[in-house]
């Protein structure tokens, strides 16, 4: 893997990314290519990539299971590469330190390890789950490891290679600025110019992720013997709010007695991952989530607690909700995925241009000279590498849908077809706005195969896994692409990097998501107890497609009036949004933070709001501290509590389990 070729000229090393954006082309070639003179796909690149890749996956999958949001890892990985490589340097372990396209490449290794193979899980897998518990079988039934490690690889297969045709019009020509990949560039480039910033940068990072780990060793390791069985050194939550009045009564002995608000799940959360999420998420949607949450539990859930119908399929009579601390998945649930659903599906009709150019690129001729054409074609991926790629990871998806999931063959094969058209067009949204919809995009294959396979929910969920997990790991690539544009790197190279990146991500994903998830009562909840993870991106995949499965008729009347008033609310808050100027936008509630407010238990939203408060305080304190450490200090929270989560998920699963 070592490359020492010289290039036929110098770069211009000394760059910075902003003034590479607007290059053409052939000038980046002459000016800025330095991927033949310059050590990238290094054997230590890879090695450090998929290690770190390997951590921050857990990162993501514990988050994902807690939020439904995916963090983009790639920052967070160029900075501990560099300065663990310091610090090798310093202590005379490493003999040289990498070079910026060495970074790079790891952080393309990394970045495909953490974030390309977790989004199937959070979502369609963890709906699998819950969707196999019966009464007889409250911890569900879950899938079997060879056929999830498979699924999820040939899915972050399929993703990367989908990528490949897109890469030259979206970046070489259009120019797309991918506002991740971007920052990326930016801060590799800040790293290198400025080193003992990164390292300070670095050492708040691997602070606050120890400070974080120490958290699950005291709530979850199983240390504490009681008469009801082990528990933590210290309890999950407090019941601080236990003051303030609540809404509704129940009989206890034959007493009426009223709720508590820690009945509602009103109770503060133990667990600073959750406050470390909001400092990077802001006030503006953790507001929205707060007061959802409020509405819930003293509107919503007390209306659901006393809508009594009998239903025609199981005849019993039902409640709206059965009781408070399961309203956010009884009755919020069918608030909050429809204002999410509405507001995602309006807001990709309305990228229309998006779509259209998305369509328009593809196939178009490059022009230029021949010789420049050529110097293209040594570098950038093959077109035989797509086809191939398609074909064996596309092949792959199809076989496991239909051998595990029931899903018949040339339905397989028409979701291959539509995730790259999908992929497509969520790549350039991802370029344009750096948001990629992917939500948006399994909704879509979630409607289309609702018609198609009415009945199957298991189809429904899984097609719709295959587009949504693809587009993610394809706009992941792009956005690493485009970082290693702006610094000079051999794109080739760098897809190698990257593809390597999905084979230690998916062991991690999947090792990560036994141990976490050791059935669907961690998702579910037990008796009154909130789940440990209430995965919402799953309990919204879910719902649209148990819908589709037992019909909009056959629902609670109560259920069936949330769905269209959420779909409302949805539209009209997007097209608020739309039409309000950029000073007003920051005040308009935000349709993602109502929507979760109202299908997650009412602790997260609550941590999530103290933690973008205290970023707000520490912003109007010191600007510039926040500016440098917020993210890094958030993102180690995040990484320690995540990290040592899962090895005290090992620990009690194996070692404290007798």
């Amino acid at each position: 893997m070592n490359e020492s070729s010289p290039s036929s000229q110098p770069p211009e090393t000394n760059l910075s990314p902003d003034k590479v954006l607007e290059m053409e082309e052939e000038e980046w070639y002459q000016r800025v290519y330095r991927g033949d003179s310059e050590p990238q796909l290094t054997a230590r690149a890879v090695l450090m990539g998929s290690m770190l890749g390997f951590l921050l996956a857990f990162t993501n999958l514990y988050v994902g299971l807690k939020t439904g949001w995916g963090l983009g890892v790639a920052i967070t990985a160029a900075i501990l590469a560099y300065g663990i490589w310091t610090v090798l340097l310093r202590a005379g372990v490493a003999k040289t330190q990498m070079s910026i396209l060495e970074t790079n490449c790891m952080q393309s290794t990394a970045s495909s390890a953490g974030y390309a193979t977790v989004g199937t899980v959070v979502s369609a897998i963890c709906a699998l789950l819950m969707l196999s518990v019966t009464e007889d079988n409250p911890q569900g039934k879950h899938l079997s490891w060879w056929v999830l490690g498979a699924w999820t690889l040939f899915q972050a297969a399929l993703g990367t290679v989908m990528a490949i045709p897109m890469k030259r019009n979206l970046i070489n020509r259009e120019r797309l600025r991918f506002p991740s990949g971007t920052a990326a560039a930016v801060t590799l480039h800040s790293l290198y110019s400025h080193g003992e910033s990164a390292l300070a940068k670095a050492k708040v990072l691997l602070v606050t992720a120890v400070g974080g780990a120490i958290f699950p060793l005291l709530i979850d390791a199983q240390l504490k013997s009681t008469p009801d069985g082990k528990t933590g050194l210290i309890p999950a939550d407090s019941k601080i709010f236990d003051w303030l009045p609540a809404r509704g009564s129940h009989l206890v002995d034959g007493k009426t007695e009223a709720y508590k608000p820690s009945d509602w799940t009103m109770v503060l959360d133990h667990n600073p991952v959750m406050i470390a999420a909001g400092m990077i998420v802001g006030l503006r949607v953790t507001v929205s989530m707060l007061i959802a949450g409020l509405v819930l539990a003293y509107v919503i859930g007390p209306f659901g607690l006393e809508a009594l119908w009998t239903s025609p399929i199981t005849g019993k009579e039902l409640g709206a909700a059965t009781a408070p601390y399961k309203a956010w998945k009884e009755i919020g649930l069918w608030l909050g995925v429809p204002i999410m659903v509405s507001s995602g599906l309006l807001a990709f009709a309305l990228q229309w241009r998006t779509i259209v150019r998305a369509f328009s690129g593809v196939g178009q001729s490059a022009g230029g000279n021949s010789a420049h054409e050529a110097r293209v074609a040594a570098t950038e991926v093959p077109f035989s590498w797509f086809a191939i790629g398609t074909a064996v990871s596309g092949a792959g998806c199809v076989a496991i849908a239909a051998l595990a999931f029931e899903v018949p063959v040339h339905y397989g094969v028409l979701a291959v077809a539509m995730t790259f058209l999908l992929a497509l067009v969520a790549c350039r949204a991802t370029g344009e706005s750096d948001i990629t919809p992917v939500g948006a995009m399994g909704k879509i294959m979630q409607l289309t195969y609702g018609v198609l396979i009415p009945q199957s929910t298991t189809a429904n969920l899984m097609t719709a896994s295959i587009t949504a997990s693809a587009a993610g790991s394809a706009a992941d690539l792009l956005n690493d692409l485009k970082s290693g544009y702006l610094l000079g790197a051999n794109p080739r190279r760098q897809f190698l990097a990257q593809f390597a990146g999905i084979f230690s991500g998916t062991i991690a994903t999947v090792g990560g998501f036994y141990l976490l998830v050791p059935d669907a009562t961690v998702l579910t909840g037990v008796g009154d107890k909130a789940p440990a993870f209430p995965a919402p991106a799953a309990q919204t995949w879910l719902a649209v497609a148990q819908v589709f499965k037992h019909g909009f008729g056959n629902m609670h009347p109560v259920h069936q009036q949330a769905i269209l008033v959420g779909l409302a609310i949805g539209a009209v808050l997007l097209l608020l949004e739309t039409v309000a100027p950029k000073s007003v936008k920051s005040w308009l509630p935000s349709s993602t933070g109502i929507g979760l407010g109202l299908i997650l238990p009412f602790q997260y939203p609550l941590s999530m709001f103290l933690g973008a408060l205290l970023a707000w305080a520490w912003t109007r304190a010191s600007a510039k501290s926040a500016d440098d450490y917020l993210v890094p200090a958030s993102a180690g929270i995040i990484a320690g509590v995540s990290i040592m989560g899962v090895l005290v998920a090992f620990l009690n699963n194996v070692v404290l389990a007798s």
